[in-house]
């Protein structure tokens, strides 16, 4: 289907991803013989321990799982890749925790978005006598944060100084004159310019960067 959908006339699609156990890799076939087709990912980690990871339910191991992103680098050298994580799984050690940390920094997430457990009624967790106080994840989540955002920062540098078709798609919530688009790695890029252009693919220089966007130039 999605060799069919970048077929159409369409300048860019997003394939986010699926289940690390489902993901087959002929989809990276697929993505590399489509220019339209982002060389961008979505894979849902979850937790980087394999007691944790068994605990969730999710048929896969850290091993599977790292086996999988370095083929998929291995096809494509361009893919970047964003990740979900649960930080204080009920009863999670320190140990656990740390066995994330190792997967995050092996990966190098481009982004990830990163959640405290929550307990679900119905959930087989949901029976599990907690014994790790909420301070002690919050503690956990400031920790895993600080990590990823340091990688995100380190991989910004190698946008700095060179242009890149960024697709425009709003105009900045917090400045007016600012507009707001994407590049093909869905990293976000804002720069001065002209409303008109919200729709458009432009050229962009990237002159420099915050953790969670880039700041560029308009090319004319």
């Amino acid at each position: 289907m999605l060799d069919e959908i970048a077929k159409l006339n369409i300048p860019r699609i997003s394939f986010l991803g699926n289940h690390p156990l489902d993901f087959t890799l002929d989809i990276i076939d697929v993505i590399n013989r489509h220019q339209n087709i982002l060389p961008y990912i979505h894979l849902p980690l979850q937790s980087g321990d394999d007691h944790i990871l068994k605990l969730m339910s999710r048929k896969y191991d850290s091993k599977k799982f790292l086996s999988l992103v370095k083929e998929i680098k291995k096809m494509n050298p361009n893919i970047v890749f964003s990740t979900d994580i649960i930080i204080g799984f009920p009863n999670e050690t320190t140990k656990e925790f740390n066995n994330t940390i190792k997967i995050v920094k092996k990966v190098e997430f481009d982004s990830a978005f990163i959640f405290i457990y929550s307990k679900r009624i119905g959930t087989p967790a949901s029976e599990i006598v907690d014994k790790i106080s909420y301070l002690e994840k919050t503690k956990r989540f400031k920790k895993i944060n600080k990590v990823i955002n340091e990688i995100i920062e380190k991989n910004n540098q190698k946008y700095l100084n060179n242009i890149y078709d960024v697709l425009v798609d709003s105009i900045s919530k917090k400045n007016s004159n600012v507009l707001t688009g994407r590049l093909t790695t869905n990293k976000i890029v804002n720069f001065s310019g002209d409303k008109r252009l919200i729709g458009q693919i432009v050229k962009v220089k990237i002159k420099s960067s915050c953790i969670h966007y880039l700041i560029g130039e308009l090319v004319k």
